[in-house]
């Protein structure tokens, strides 16, 4: 009977900790029928085979998705996922949003997706604003985490999806940190991709594991120095202050900021409203109206990024190792991340292969970018400058690196020698200098403009 007890005891500790280990885990998938879901906006179609979703692809469809019939606002969401073949694209909706009406009543689904991708690109547990915003977290901004996905094996996505931040694992690795607040509430959902060629239709995704917790929500802290995404407005996350981040702007002052050549803020001309600054349309000038501004502190190796949104027709520009030390006339000389309006702006059209373009070298490097990564005048883009202490420098748009280079290097020095800055000796190699934002004439607004020194 003793035995018995002891044995019986034994387990009941085993039961309480393999309950301890799930948590609060739901299955949303029973593993033999479609239960608790339903398809929409496609033709594509999903069945249950041996405890697993089979998603297959048709030709001349949109994207379809598999969502659930119950919404979602605070969870921890854990799915197998396989790929088979590169045309297979997919993901997995997180909060997501259905208008049936749309697309002439075949319903469009939009919202936060983490990403499956199959490519070379390898993107995999990014996030994309599915049919509204577009992306917001490629892998560019984490490339470790490319390898993270395995084609034709299954990988197990983590998605914890809390308050205002959303967080993705593959495969244990982390991948995604995005703060955001659109929205609240919504289904899960699993994607079969639209596909291009005929060909590819019959080609599967397949999903098993799906499962849920929403009570008692643990999260799981990144312990990496991941780059954190916010749309929010100058607030730093507690990673981001761990790893070395602060704000170059509260949303309140001009701390931190006086006028290019000046000692003191502009009194005039750039205004802090609403947590944005902004500066006022004049007569479309360079730095003749109200003038550029720039930090008090000086920066050699960082990482620097802001949100901005231009006005439609609106040229600006964030330059860095701005040393003050030329005596120019104008704007201030340094290295220039351009910010235009490249479709209503004549500078576009100017200087060498589209150099002067948004997220370009001013004048040197042409940004390397796709239209569709671009949001248009009137949203807010995400703009990032990298320099290593290497002096490697890298410049974003909306988290897709566009621009590489060295600073001192002979390609470097070659590009300057044909540009409108030969005339400036050692142009942009400073050891260090300080951040500029620059007036020219158009209304620009910044927010979230943040760096973190790189030693």
């Amino acid at each position: 009977m003793k035995f018995k007890i002891a044995y019986l005891s034994v387990l009941t500790l085993l039961t309480l900790t393999v309950q301890a280990q799930n948590g609060n885990w739901k299955n949303l998938f029973n593993g033999k029928d479609l239960s608790g879901w339903k398809a929409v906006a496609g033709k594509a179609t999903f069945e249950v085979k041996d405890g697993v979703i089979e998603g297959t692809a048709v030709h001349g469809t949109g994207n379809t998705f598999l969502i659930t019939e119950e919404m979602y606002t605070d969870f921890i969401l854990e799915v197998d996922l396989k790929i088979n073949h590169i045309s297979s694209n997919s993901g997995v909706m997180a909060r997501g949003q259905f208008d049936p009406a749309a697309r002439n009543g075949q319903g469009l689904v939009y919202g936060y997706q983490i990403e499956a991708d199959p490519t070379p690109r390898a993107w995999s547990g990014g996030i994309y604003d599915e049919a509204r915003r577009g992306w917001f977290y490629p892998l560019d901004l984490n490339p470790a985490a490319k390898s993270a996905f395995k084609m034709g094996e299954w990988n197990t996505y983590r998605i914890e999806a809390i308050g205002n931040t959303i967080k993705t694992w593959v495969n244990g690795q982390e991948v995604a940190y995005f703060v955001d607040d659109m929205d609240a509430k919504g289904f899960i959902g699993l994607q079969v991709h639209s596909i291009q060629n005929k060909e590819d239709e019959g080609r599967k995704t397949y999903f098993r594991n799906v499962r849920i917790q929403t009570e008692n929500l643990k999260p799981i802290p990144f312990k990496g120095d991941v780059f954190v995404v916010s749309t929010l407005k100058n607030e730093l996350t507690d990673l981001e202050k761990k790893n070395g981040w602060k704000l170059l702007f509260d949303g309140k002052t001009s701390k931190g900021w006086v006028g290019a050549y000046k000692d003191k803020f502009p009194e005039k001309g750039w205004n802090i409203q609403d947590g944005t600054l902004t500066i006022q349309k004049s007569d479309g000038s360079e730095s003749n109206s109200f003038g550029d501004i720039v930090t008090t502190e000086m920066y050699s190796a960082f990482d620097l990024a802001f949100d901005f949104k231009i006005t439609e027709g609106a040229n600006s520009g964030v330059k860095y190792f701005v040393t003050l030390s030329e005596g120019n006339k104008g704007s201030a000389i340094g290295l220039e991340y351009q910010i235009l309006d490249d479709v209503n702006h004549p500078d576009a059209k100017q200087g060498i292969d589209g150099n002067r373009t948004l997220a370009s070298l001013y004048d040197l490097i042409k940004a390397n970018k796709q239209p569709r990564f671009v949001r248009k005048p009137g949203e807010w883009n995400q703009g990032r400058i990298i320099v290593y202490p290497d002096n490697k420098v890298e410049h974003y748009i909306n988290g897709v690196k566009v621009v590489e280079y060295q600073r001192g290097s002979k390609e470097y020095r070659d590009l300057v020698a044909i540009s409108k800055y030969k005339v400036w000796q050692n142009f942009g190699e400073a050891k260090e200098g300080r951040i500029l934002l620059q007036d020219h004439g158009d209304e620009v607004s910044y927010k979230n403009i943040k760096i973190k020194p790189l030693k």
